[in-house]
């Protein structure tokens, strides 16, 4: 070996190759390193292919992998076949090198270079271009299988006629081959001409030819497959002027022909079809004539055409055609899309009715009887009450409710369905009082109880508080007995390993009780395999060796309700809102889910995100699209998770829909039918929010059929804001059971009101009936006000205004308390509207709202009342029997009542001083400020009547009277100021 370094004296250093052994210990390393990459690669797809097992729909799976790896080595070797083979025949076609310019030789060490290597120049090049193609096409699986899948709509678009099914799933798997086709054609022609350049069939600087005969005619074939996929992109444009989408002044995000497309650009595309179809003719013939005139010619008049035809033409139409008279122009395709969107959106078959918004009786007393029959007004606003439901009900800080509650149907001691709060006591990791992986994925793992209040009443402990209906921990009341454990939920989001060595916590209630759980949802981590796999996908290497896991332990994931219901049907869009409900023994999530489209010809797009957010929508409370620019959408599928098992089912809800048709060709024994829908579920499943709040938005517009009227705008409306929050956003809409102006009975519904574009008093109040259960669900009830009636926005305004509200909210100053509103609920009452909105306080000493008034708004009246009851009988004028109260007939007209006197007067005023200053005593214990208010008003109005009894001066009981008038005045006082003394808002001697 060579010497290096040193000198004769100094020591010889021998550089060699590397032993045996240390060759051997590098090719180890190495190998165990691919198959370290490999395994970290393969954990996810196996950790996948396990959770779809667990959950039953491991066809889901394997119908979407076998559908990806399809297109991706379907397309993705035709892509590297097209590359490669043009490749290839650029090389096979190269000149012999003596016909070579000095340009070409300047080339030859290029050339040099890659001769060695050149098939795996090749290969390399096919390969990258190849798999680049195919990770594009596999993310087309939705799109293959609604093409290969696609049922028919039984519709056809009004200009082609053609069944809707074409633009919904036959359309956008055209687009995507005629992309894939421009792509290959486009990247094939480069490599083509970087290879006939490198080798000398293109000449670029050189004189003479620019290129030989075999480069003209490959190069000329290229551009002519090119030339002739944009013939037929141009005549696949012409269908996809259908749902094109475009501005219009009728209305935003406009989809469908509009008369310069039907009379300009429709025609033009037919024109330039033709053009390019004789262009790419031109340039196949240059295999025989060698020569690029007429190509180049065709070609540029294809050019010329596309901007003259396909550009300036439709702008003169729409200039001197259309602008000239553009309502009549559009009016046929105006009434178009109307028909379209109004069918594609469901609203079809909304009923709209004229409302005067005025009252058509002034029977006080018989308006009072109709408004306790015309809803069940929810003073228990679930976007409120929720921290009292934590305060009251939360029981430890490791338990947790959602932000905004859920509003259902439960039935009451009678057997009559009432309007219920609920909400699950989930788990909620921050409140653990040591954080480790142990105790956050071991010891706490899962929620307990179904808390449940009624929506129509208030309890009395505190007064103001809600009225539970189920509470406790365990939780006990009115529901039979359920399955009280929950390890899925809305706020269950972390995972959990049950069922091994490891004991669970399961409630704090007389001592600690612990559980394991005994159901067979999630993974089973028995085997070494499978904890090494979680280990790499959760990066979390514990799962591998902790000796907390053990025979029977599980892993549970994926635990909230959208998440699973997503992942089981890809093909859905989730509703934000997933509701629980006590069904046959366990709690049920249950989730709405959507089939949608956005290839439904005319009809308008709207974006779900947009359209569905209001001002209580949250991350958690969005909706999760797929699409989110859709023109199609029906509720089709109600899916329910167990709350216990996590167990997901789907069941078919929208018989018609050929969406989900398609979709269950495609996913075979997924969706169960409609039939199979137990009955106790059936009562609690309900129309859903984000789809009601999608047909709203469209009916702002689309509530009108005539085109003039339409395109005018004259009666536009919009949602307006919720005026009850502080937070902009749109007006939420309210579940309700509510008697509609046709209606004889109560029907629980979903409801929201209209304003007229660009004002603010009431346009119109919509209502669904939202029972499934009920014959009529999904009809659309519409109530257009043809008067001017105060708006949501004017009736909070003016309550704002109102005398009592500004003394009560002056009375919280100080209080450390402050003032909520509630839901504004908006009720069709005998010709008018009835606007009810409970009032809450927070703050002091009580964290959390309690409602303390009731403000109604009926015609011109506002008032502000501490209770319902009390709000309606002000509100109409009228006693708690329901009458007016009758006129006094012993004193001439305009005269008042004389205050009793005497000695009974003078008893009775003390009496009920007395009684006053107890009802104040317990009110402050109670902190009730409302009704500590009242009772010392009731003190000032008995001390005014003491006063006021004392006998005038000479009468025979004038010392006594007022000797006792003396002492109750006293006594009064000295009450009051005992009780001023102690330690209470300074709003409580006013009800705040």
């Amino acid at each position: 070996m060579p010497d290096r370094g040193g000198g004769p004296t100094g020591p010889r250093i021998r550089v060699g190759r590397p032993s045996r052994r240390a060759r051997t210990l590098l090719m180890t390393l190495g190998v165990l390193a691919v198959l370290a990459m490999a395994f970290v690669m393969f954990a996810g797809f196996w950790t996948d292919w396990l959770w779809y097992r667990s959950v039953a729909y491991s066809s889901v799976f394997t119908t979407t992998l076998w559908t990806k790896i399809g297109l991706f080595f379907v397309f993705g070797l035709l892509m590297a076949v097209a590359v490669g083979l043009n490749i290839w025949l650029a090389h096979r076609l190269r000149p012999p090198l003596s016909a070579m310019s000095l340009e070409q030789q300047s080339l030859d060490r290029y050339r040099m270079s890659l001769a060695p290597h050149k098939k795996w120049v090749l290969l390399a090049i096919t390969a990258l271009v190849g798999l680049i193609a195919g990770a594009s096409a596999s993310g087309q699986w939705r799109t293959w299988l609604m093409y290969v899948n696609g049922v028919a709509f039984g519709q056809k678009d009004p200009q082609f006629h053609l069944d809707v099914s074409f633009y919904a799933f036959d359309l956008p798997w055209y687009r995507f081959l005629l992309g894939f086709g421009f792509a290959a054609t486009v990247l094939s022609l480069i490599a083509a001409a970087m290879t006939h350049y490198l080798y000398g069939g293109l000449r670029i600087t050189s004189p003479g030819a620019r290129a030989t005969g075999a480069a003209t005619g490959h190069l000329s074939v290229l551009l002519g497959v090119f030339v002739s996929l944009k013939a037929v992109a141009y005549w696949l444009d012409r269908y996809g002027l259908a749902v094109k989408s475009s501005d219009f002044k009728a209305t935003d995000n406009w989809t469908g022909l509009r008369y310069v497309d039907a009379n300009a650009y429709l025609p033009a595309k037919t024109i330039l079809f033709c053009i390019a179809a004789i262009c790419a003719v031109l340039f196949f013939a240059t295999l025989w004539r060698r020569t690029w005139q007429l190509p180049v010619i065709g070609f540029g008049l294809m050019v010329l055409s596309a901007i003259l035809i396909g550009g300036l033409y439709p702008a003169i139409v729409q200039k001197f055609q259309v602008q000239p008279n553009e309502q009549a122009k559009e009016a046929p395709f105006i009434r178009k899309n109307i028909e379209a969107t109004r069918d594609a959106y469901d609203i079809d078959d909304a009923k709209v009715d004229d409302y005067s918004g005025k009252s058509t009786t002034d029977d006080d007393a018989k308006l009072r009887a109709s408004a306790n029959d015309a809803a069940s007004y929810r003073v228990m606003d679930p976007n409120v009450v929720s921290p009292a439901f934590q305060q009251l009900q939360q029981k430890r800080n490791y338990y947790q409710f959602p932000k905004t509650l859920d509003v259902d149907r439960y039935k009451d001691a009678a057997g009559k369905d009432q309007d219920t709060v609920i909400g699950l006591r989930e788990l909620n990791l921050e409140g653990i009082p040591k954080r480790n992986w142990i105790n956050d994925h071991f010891t706490y793992t899962h929620g307990y109880g179904a808390i449940a209040a009624r929506g129509t009443t208030t309890g009395k402990n505190p007064k103001g508080s809600p009225d539970f209906t189920e509470s406790g921990l365990p939780t006990s009341g009115e529901f039979p007995e359920y399955e009280q454990q929950i390890y899925y939920g809305e706020k269950t989001e972390q995972y959990s390993i049950v069922g091994g060595p490891q004991k669970e916590l399961d409630y704090e209630e007389d001592g600690e009780k612990t559980t394991s759980y005994k159901g067979d949802s999630g993974v089973s981590l028995s085997n070494a395999f499978n904890r090494a796999a979680y280990a790499v996908s959760f990066s979390e290497p514990q799962i591998l060796y902790s000796g907390a896991i053990g025979e029977g332990s599980r892993i549970l994931y994926n635990r909230t309700p959208k998440e699973r219901v997503e992942a089981v049907a890809p093909w859905l869009t989730i509703d934000g809102d997933a509701y629980p409900a006590v069904v046959n023994g366990r709690i049920q999530w249950v989730v709405d889910a959507y089939t949608t489209t956005n290839g439904y010809p005319y009809a308008s797009r709207t974006t779900l995100g947009d359209t569905t957010a209001d001002s209580l929508t949250t991350n958690q409370r969005a909706v999760v699209a797929q699409q989110n620019q859709v023109n199609y959408i029906r509720n089709s599928v109600k899916a329910t998770v167990d709350a216990y098992d996590g167990k997901v089912k789907l069941y078919e809800w929208d018989t018609e829909d050929p969406v989900l048709k398609t979709w269950r060709k495609a996913f075979p024994g997924t969706v169960e039918p409609r039939a199979d829908i137990p009955q106790e579920l059936m009562d609690h499943l309900r129309y859903p929010q984000d789809l009601f709040k999608v047909q709203r938005e469209l009916l702002t517009r689309y509530h009108v059929t005539n085109p003039a009227q339409f395109y005018s705008g004259s009666d536009a409306w919009q949602v307006p804001d919720d005026p009850t929050n502080k937070e902009s956003g749109a007006v939420p809409p309210y579940y309700l059971s509510i008697k509609m102006p046709d209606q004889e009975a109560q029907k629980f519904s979903l409801t929201t009101t209209f304003t007229p574009k660009g004002r603010p008093d009431l346009g119109a109040f919509m209502a669904v009936d939202a029972d499934a259960a009920s014959k009529d669900y999904g009809t659309i009830r519409l109530l257009r006000v043809t008067t001017t009636v105060k708006g949501p926005g004017q009736v909070q305004s003016e309550l704002n205004g109102n005398d009592d509200v500004a003394e009560f909210v002056r009375n919280l100053k100080g209080t450390d308390s402050d003032i909520e509103y509630g839901n504004l609920l908006t009720v069709p009452l005998e010709g008018g509207f009835l606007y009810i909105e409970p009032v809450y306080t927070r703050g002091g000493t009580q964290n959390y709202p309690l409602l303390r008034k009731v403000a109604a708004s009926y015609g011109s009246k506002t008032v502000f009342e501490n209770s319902l009851g009390e709000a309606l009988n002000a509100v109409f004028g009228v006693t708690d029997s329901g009458t007016t109260p009758p006129p006094d007939t012993t004193r001439p007209p305009g005269t008042t009542q004389p205050p009793a006197t005497g000695d009974a007067a003078l008893k009775k005023a003390i009496a009920d001083a007395q009684k006053a200053y107890s009802e104040g005593e317990a009110a402050l214990k109670e902190q009730d400020w409302a009704a500590y208010g009242k009772a010392q008003a009731d003190l000032q109005d008995a001390l005014q009547r003491a006063a006021a009894a004392q006998p005038k001066p000479g009468s025979a009981n004038s010392a006594s009277g007022s000797d006792k008038a003396d002492g109750a005045d006293k006594a009064g006082a000295d009450k009051a100021d005992s009780a001023d003394k102690r330690d209470k808002p300074a709003s409580a001697d006013s009800g705040g």
